[in-house]
């Protein structure tokens, strides 16, 4: 059997004791987009949805997502996070909004959680407001783009993934 982390010999499941291990800068940049079709597009880029400012309330919702990531993912630690940048730009041929997030804190476990959970709940606050638009709407390719710091060093996604991404 394989020895999982996060489950105990005996059976159940415990959080990961990283007492031991030292603080260190660490960062994440995560990313995704979120495909709304030209209408939906259309009303968020001339900020006439009625519900009100889209990018700006999924801004703020993605910065409070990635505050609450412990709260979120049973296992996750809780991590003192010194800064969150949600930034969303429109992609005018794609009909779409991209998202890029990035996490910062000094301590013994990464924010590759905290910027994930920041461009998630990006999504589906755009979704959310967006709904009442057009049901089809599509969140996609929600994944890490970079992470420093840590035993595990650094990561960059590779050159013939990123060129695909947002």
């Amino acid at each position: 059997m394989a020895d999982f982390t996060h489950v105990r010999a005996e059976g159940g499941v415990h959080m990961v004791d990283v007492s031991g291990k030292s603080d260190t800068l660490r960062t994440a940049v995560a990313v995704g987009k979120v495909s709304l079709g030209r209408e939906a597009f259309e009303q968020v880029r001339d900020n006439t949805v009625r519900k009100g400012d889209v990018l700006s309330i999924a801004q703020i919702a993605g910065i409070m997502g990635a505050k609450e990531t412990p709260r979120l993912i049973p296992l996750c630690h809780q991590v003192q996070i010194q800064g969150v940048d949600v930034d969303l730009t429109l992609d005018e041929e794609a009909e779409a909004v991209s998202i890029r997030a990035f996490a910062k804190s000094i301590g013994p476990t990464g924010v590759e959680m905290e910027a994930l959970t920041a461009v998630s709940v990006s999504a589906l606050t755009i979704y959310d407001m967006c709904k009442s638009i057009t049901k089809d709407i599509r969140i996609e390719d929600i994944h890490l783009l970079a992470k420093t710091g840590g035993a595990s060093g650094d990561y960059m996604r590779p050159e013939s993934l990123a060129g695909k991404s947002n």
